[in-house]
């Protein structure tokens, strides 16, 4: 029967298809902790254990502890950001006259790029957390227009790494390049920015037109620098939301939430390829593991699948709302959705191999969960990469349930279906850990047990 932590406590690990969990209660030694961690019967004060003695404890059982990532996105923004002055209306008078044709152009421009409503960015998953699908290391929008870079795997420093640049304004989405392990990709206004590691050494290639002058601070004595090594840009009133890189690393998928097109980068040559379909903007773009398909996302709920070979797509639609969320299975041949106004999930499973875009949508019951929680729909969605762990957040949710993420033992033969794992992970709700420790599935390649 799953069962539920108490309020304040935070869930720790899986062993054997039960969930750790830190409770507010008195805590016992550490060395009984220890011992008690193989049957998972822990029960100890959350406050009452720091990061090194949380390390000491479950360390050799989940081989890494993370520890909080300490940052001040307010301070840090506010000395990049002109004075409120300077943006201050002009007077009247001042102000240029427009011409008829400029002011037609710009109406043409908010037609074709119409400006992104902030309750619906808020509501949107715009991908602020990546983790590096190499090593330890978080990426994560940590301020208006900064990224903050973490890498846990450094030792005794506890420091991180901040990127900036004067080209890197509002940003929404960042995406680490799945073969080089060096590279972050970040979504923001007018374009992508292109970042990479570089050491004495081993120097990043910077492309030309691109100034020197934007670097990203490493931790002292780390010896190291990130570059701003190319910028992708695109029109100046987009803003770049969504990121996706084909598994390969070479093509970059983007889409913007105020434009209905979605782009194909060739980041070697820094050409991209607008492709269209329908008038609605995109949310989301995710690529299968294969390569063959790519699943694009619209918010008026409807979804095209396209197989990548000569790029023909196949529509579809949903009267439960846009797709808030998408992940594949290993193999590419199943894609998990959840919808905005539902708390059912929806299962596309190919009848044939690719390039052929036959499949069948079918619905994702999840009872357990459904009958307690009071929920708008499916918050965020991950699908860890062995298939086998399915984990999800919802919208709202009473006092009791409100923060709880529920993790699924998921089956793909014949069909999907998921069963509830022991009870649903707390201690997640805060920003950014929130985000992170429910992306934390993609990142490793077999949940512990």
């Amino acid at each position: 029967m799953p069962s539920f932590p108490p309020p304040g406590a935070v869930t720790i690990c899986e062993i054997n298809r039960d969930l750790g969990v830190l409770s507010p209660l008195p805590a016992p030694p550490l060395s009984a902790v220890s011992k008690l961690i193989p049957s998972m019967c822990v029960a100890v004060a959350a406050d009452a254990v720091s990061d090194d003695r949380a390390k000491d404890a479950y360390g050799d059982v989940l081989g890494m502890v993370f520890s909080p990532i300490p940052f001040q996105p307010d301070a840090i923004v506010a000395t990049h950001e002109p004075p409120a002055a300077t943006e201050a209306a002009e007077p009247a008078e001042i102000v240029p006259r427009t011409s008829l044709a400029s002011t037609i152009a710009e109406s043409f421009k908010q037609m074709i790029f119409p400006s992104c409503d902030p309750n619906l960015l808020q509501e949107i998953d715009t991908q602020k957390v990546s983790w590096n699908p190499h090593k330890h290391c978080l990426a994560f929008v940590s301020g208006k227009n900064q990224v903050t870079v973490h890498d846990f795997e450094e030792p005794d420093n506890k420091e991180s790494y901040i990127l900036t640049s004067d080209h890197q304004k509002d940003v929404k989405a960042v995406e680490w390049r799945p073969n080089s392990g060096k590279m972050i990709a970040v979504g923001c206004k007018g374009g992508i920015c292109l970042w990479s590691a570089s050491y004495p050494g081993n120097v990043a290639s910077v492309k030309s037109g691109v100034t020197s002058s934007s670097f990203g601070a490493f931790p002292r004595g780390s010896g190291g620098q990130w570059i701003l090594v190319d910028i992708l840009r695109g029109s100046s009133a987009e803003l770049v939301s969504a990121l996706c890189w084909k598994p390969d690393g070479r093509y970059l998928v983007s889409a913007s939430c105020n434009s209905p097109s979605f782009t194909i980068w060739d980041v070697s040559q820094g050409l991209g390829t607008p492709i269209r379909r329908g008038l609605s903007s995109i949310s989301l773009v995710q690529w299968s593991p294969s390569g063959d398909y790519l699943l694009t996302a619209k918010l008026d709920g409807t979804f095209h699948l396209w197989e990548t070979n000569t790029w023909t797509s196949e529509p579809w639609s949903s009267s439960n709302g846009y797709v808030s969320g998408a992940n594949w299975d290993p193999e590419g041949r199943i894609v998990l959705l959840s919808f905005s106004n539902s708390t059912t999930l929806g299962s596309i499973h190919f009848s044939s191999k690719p390039p052929s875009l036959d499949a069948h949508l079918l619905p994702v019951e999840l009872p357990e969960i459904s009958s307690l929680i009071v929920s708008r729909g499916i918050d965020k969605l991950a699908w860890d990469s062995s298939g086998e762990r399915l984990a999800l957040s919802f919208k709202d949710g009473n006092e009791m349930y409100h923060g709880l993420v529920a993790v699924y033992d998921v089956r793909r033969s014949p069909l999907v279906s998921v069963l509830l794992v022991a009870g649903a992970v707390a201690g997640v709700v805060r920003i950014p850990s929130y985000f992170a420790r429910i992306d934390s599935l993609k990142g490793v390649s077999k949940v512990k047990r």
